[in-house]
């Protein structure tokens, strides 16, 4: 079984769509371990707020397969491939890591570069696991945290049941 660590976000009916994402996740994974959720100003255009937390689940499917089954929960929220990437969005599904796998083969690229660049990534995945080793830079990724410009990107915790 591997250990894989999804990046869920949201700006459009966030509560809904992230309780339909983790939902979906639970249906097809089993138990998974959610991180906090934190509010943040959308980044690269003007848009409402995002809700972004970060899911750790176990799987024997491969990256590849995970990667079909979040373009499926998409789907489920409305969200069309295609869509550029700095918009709006009902469901934002991000595979972060999987085990210690580096991959960068278009469309999977592990470890997401996100996970050191993005504060909303950055302090829930370090939250659920801190002594994680980042496979690249072979720090834990509370080590990134703490070395994290926190005030390049704010987050508002938020209490949102999923």
């Amino acid at each position: 079984m591997a250990t894989v660590y999804l990046g869920l976000g949201s700006n459009i009916n966030p509560e809904e769509n992230l309780r339909i994402g983790v939902r979906e996740l639970r249906r097809r994974f089993g138990d998974v371990v959610l991180s906090d959720i934190y509010q943040s100003a959308a980044v690269g255009f003007d848009g409402a707020d995002f809700l972004n937390l970060v899911v750790r689940l176990e799987s024997s499917d491969t990256a590849a397969n995970i990667h079909e089954q979040i373009e499926a929960i998409h789907r489920m929220t409305g969200r069309l491939p295609g869509k550029e990437k700095y918009s709006s969005r009902p469901l934002d599904i991000d595979l972060l890591l999987f085990d210690g796998l580096v991959i960068d083969d278009a469309p999977l690229r592990l470890p997401r570069p996100d996970i050191l660049e993005y504060s909303f990534v950055l302090r829930p995945i370090s939250e659920i696991a801190p002594d994680l080793i980042h496979p690249e830079t072979g720090q834990t990724l509370a080590d990134h945290w703490r070395a994290h410009d926190e005030t390049s990107h704010p987050l508002t915790p938020v209490r949102v049941i999923l």
